[in-house]
């Protein structure tokens, strides 16, 4: 997808050339560019499986530790405290 301005009349160059980088900002080239600039893998079914059942763990115990008064909503838990089952 090309991005492209027309000088209007009487406009002066910087102005122009910031016309011309919002408009590539907003169209988001830059960002698919620097996306796309390292292959990244995919995960795995397995990999997916484990990140899915490690999300709903500690799901669980912030729900947990929130019952018991050890943490408020939106809080994290601390790293000391993650406890995960194998």
């Amino acid at each position: 997808m090309a991005v492209g301005v027309r000088r209007k009349e009487k406009e002066p160059v910087g102005s122009l050339l910031r016309r011309f980088t919002r408009r590539v900002q907003q169209s988001g080239v830059l960002l698919n560019a620097r996306r796309s600039r390292f292959f990244i893998k995919s995960k795995t079914k397995r990999q997916m499986k484990a990140s899915a059942l490690r999300r709903e763990q500690l799901r669980a115990q912030r729900c947990e530790m929130m019952k018991m008064g050890l943490l408020e909503e939106g809080q994290l838990i601390p790293k000391d405290k993650i406890r995960l089952k194998k």
